[in-house]
């Protein structure tokens, strides 16, 4: 209310010097307001208190209502209002019965899921009116519960009550058949306390082939061992390539500014075919010999603060004639030697900051903290690599909030609603010739999907004109056509190589910086790994896994380093939100991702076709996938007693410190100078980084602060861990492929290095890249249902 145009405060009130506290105006200038605002508490309280009708006090809130709890409206008003609140819930009496539908083998019977329906609405009936009349007695509605869906589907998933293959043909089933009418009927009599535990006691032994198989992953349409059809694996692979579009590009375009190459759209794009190219190297490496999960490799942010605060520096600070885009000559030897000389800078920093992550990776080192870094750790850590971000999300999605909710709208159209809807393929097959095949089209390409459409929209909308065309309009950044230059200027053909802008240099402030990225860069990097093996349903990564995968991440920082990218490579976040969409984990869809981004890093005209799509799509796209990233570091919460004031202090005060320092440090960088520029820096970036700042005050806080191990969920956790040592599955995901440490290099010596898994831990068989030999074999090209 004070807000409003005639109660805002004059501007002489606002400053101090003007202000006569003792004065008559001032006095009537704020008791006025006062007024204003208690004249309408107090007549409000003197009429609750006093409101009475035939000596009842009626209270503030009762008056509001047109009927009371005790009144009884007419009848015609009764059947209409109890419509009303039938219309209300029919969502959720309808849903329940159809989403057990499928699991009971009825999606081909609707007359019986009909009489589902119309059960589930006879039982609320009577369970209403006995909860109001000899129960709660307020006026609230019963119906089927969404509690019990969650056991009743894992229940039906279990090999016992899977549904047979003949039952979910169309063709085959005859619902009138005894045979079928008793396939669903013992499945609804399962539904009962021996069902739910059965249920636990499967999910907690089940195997096949000595393979223990874990209940998220039966919910993948590709699991992490899975290989999907080639044609498949190549789009999908696209799709992660354009999740990642927006960081892969943004990194070296935030830096072209401090390297004086704003007026230099060509370099920009050979920056951008670098990073790309390095990041296929680094994705390759990591899936194949790191961490071995299906997570993207590409330009980190974690080193972008370090960089940004070197290049301010008095030393490299761009000249003036730089700045200006008619005096720069970008085929000029000055001008090449002005930007090359900084990125070298870059490069000599990011090596030997490298050569720490490996260190600290292969060493073991990171491994052995392990021990300590439980939920209450992890789950800010991962929780904060996402909400940091809305601002940068929402600046890109802001500049057209049309496209950007276009882009959500649909992507969560395809990954949400439509995902379960087949789509008619016509297959050609060897024993059948021409014929149509279900394609669960929207759950695999959502994300692919969403963004194609939102940018053929953003090109018709450029090509008619209706987006504006002057640069300063709201929108402008919506057109396809504001990015051409780089389009046109980029060669077909261009092959990074390692030194491509001569021989790195080195300076300690740089290198400090760096390492303090580096650390920030590790724990993000430790969150992705659990986030992801979390999402694709995989047992958590066990210690030899994590230490390899942190020390291949070194060793992609050295390769960006040697190339030239001017920055490092990381996990990036943003595709293991996309796992979380798709349910496609599969290694091969990574493996294809990787090679995608070797061929944009070659190919430099279609690389810089992929860097004209708008910002508002990319702003779009990444309001979804850091929403799923936020709730699966959330979710780790649930291994925790969160009926424990400790253990909320520690996750709430970490999240909020996480998001609070980062924030006032970035507005005030000034308070925290020492005096020592490297020192400066160091500090500066670390706290800058919310994901550290959560992560680092969850894990003191959580080893310091008195807790049992079970309250803590380390007596949860480290089970978990434990079995991810020990089972098959995880030996499978994680261990070394092409049967390195089982047929080959099985040399003693081998199994005490930390990142080498030890001797009885290695199966039978050990799956690679291809799990090929395995039993069930790889999946027919028709075979894509959940």
């Amino acid at each position: 209310m004070l807000s409003l145009p005639t109660w805002k405060c004059p501007a002489w009130t606002l400053n101090a010097s003007q202000v006569n506290t003792s004065s008559p105006e001032f006095t009537e200038e704020w008791q006025k307001r006062i007024r204003e605002r208690g004249d309408g508490v107090l007549s409000s309280h003197e009429g609750d208190q006093g409101s009475k009708k035939d000596g009842q006090l009626k209270s503030s809130s009762s008056s509001h209502l047109a009927y009371g709890i005790l009144d009884i409206p007419p009848w015609y008003l009764c059947i209409f209002l109890g419509i009303q609140h039938f219309l209300t819930a029919l969502g959720g009496l309808v849903a329940v019965p159809l989403i057990l539908a499928k699991d009971l083998c009825l999606q081909h019977d609707p007359l019986t899921q009909s009489y589902l329906i119309s059960t589930i609405f006879f039982v609320s009936g009577i369970c209403t009116l006995l909860q109001v009349f000899l129960g709660i007695r307020l006026p609230i509605l019963q119906g089927g519960t969404f509690a019990f869906l969650g056991p009743s589907l894992a229940m039906l998933s279990l090999p016992t009550w899977k549904c047979p293959t003949w039952t979910l043909n169309a063709s085959q089933v005859n619902t009138s058949s005894p045979e079928f009418t008793e396939e669903w009927q013992k499945r609804i009599r399962e539904q009962r306390g021996d069902g739910v535990l059965s249920s636990h006691e499967d999910d907690q032994g089940s195997k096949k082939d000595g393979q223990l198989k874990s209940s998220s992953s039966s919910h993948m349409a590709y699991g992490i061992l899975d290989i999907p059809p080639w044609y498949l694996c190549i789009f999908l692979g696209i799709q992660h390539f354009l999740t990642a579009l927006g960081g892969l590009v943004a990194v070296p375009l935030i830096l072209a500014k401090d390297l004086c190459l704003q007026h230099d759209p060509l370099t920009q794009s050979y920056l951008i075919s670098t990073t790309f190219f390095v990041s296929g190297i680094c994705t390759l490496l990591q899936v194949l010999l790191g961490i071995r999960l299906p997570i993207l490799q590409g330009g980190t942010f974690a080193f972008l603060g370090p960089s940004l605060a070197m290049l301010s520096l008095p030393t490299w600070k761009c000249p003036e004639w730089t700045l200006n885009a008619s005096q720069v000559n970008t085929s000029s030897p000055e001008f090449t030697e002005e930007w090359q000389k900084r990125i070298r800078e870059l490069q000599g920093a990011v090596l030997v900051a490298s050569c720490v992550q490996m260190l600290v990776g292969f060493s073991g080192l990171i491994g052995f903290l392990m021990r300590f870094i439980g939920p209450l750790t992890i789950a800010p850590t991962i929780s904060l690599m996402a909400l940091p971000l809305f601002d940068p999300a929402g600046d890109d999605a802001g500049i057209h909030w049309g496209i950007a909710a276009t882009t959500i709208f649909l992507i969560v159209l395809f990954s949400q609603y439509l995902k379960n809807i087949a789509v008619p393929v016509p297959v050609y097959g060897r024993e059948k010739k021409s014929h149509t095949s279900k394609f669960y089209l929207f759950q695999i390409f959502p994300v692919l999907l969403g963004l194609c459409i939102s940018w053929l929209l953003c090109f018709v909308l450029t090509v008619t004109d209706a987006l504006p065309s002057a640069p300063t309009a709201y929108g402008y950044l919506a057109r396809t056509d504001t990015k051409g230059s780089v389009l046109s200027q980029a060669p077909w053909f261009r092959f990074p190589y390692p030194g491509q802008w001569g021989f790195p240099t080195v300076s300690l402030a740089g290198v400090f910086g760096i390492i303090a990225g580096v650390i920030s860069s590790v724990v993000e990097s430790i969150g992705d790994y659990h986030a992801c093996a979390r999402l694709v349903g995989v047992p958590p990564p066990p210690k030899h896994a994590i230490n390899r995968g942190i020390g291949i991440e070194g060793l992609g920082c050295l390769l960006a380093g040697a190339w030239g990218t001017g920055n490092g490579t990381t996990s990036y976040s943003q595709n293991v939100g996309a796992l979380g969409i798709t349910r496609v984990g599969s290694r091969m869809v990574i493996v294809a991702a990787g090679c995608v981004l070797l061929l944009m890093g070659i190919f430099g005209k279609i690389g810089a076709a992929f860097v004209t799509i708008p910002a508002p799509v990319v702003g779009g796209m990444f309001l979804v996938m850091f929403g799923v990233i936020t709730a699966v570091g959330i979710s780790n919460l649930q291994y925790v007693d969160l009926n424990s004031s400790r253990n909320l202090f520690i996750f709430g005060f970490s999240i909020f410190c996480g998001l609070a320092i980062p924030n006032w440090v970035n507005k005030n960088p000034e308070r925290l100078h020492t005096g020592i520029l490297q020192l400066d820096q160091v500090i500066q970036v670390l706290l800058t980084t919310g994901m550290f700042v959560g992560g680092f005050l969850g894990f003191l806080l959580d080893n310091t602060i008195p807790g049992s191990l079970e309250e803590r969920g380390l007596l949860a956790w480290n089970q978990i861990q434990e079995e991810s040592e020990e089972t098959t599955k995880a030996l499978e995901v994680y261990g070394l492929p092409w049967g390195i440490g089982t047929r080959f290099c099985t040399s003693s010596c081998a199994q005490y290095l930390p990142f080498w898994p030890r001797e009885g831990e290695v199966g039978v068989r050990q799956l690679s890249l291809c799990p090929g030999d395995s039993e069930e074999g790889p999946r027919s090209a028709t075979d894509t249902r959940m």
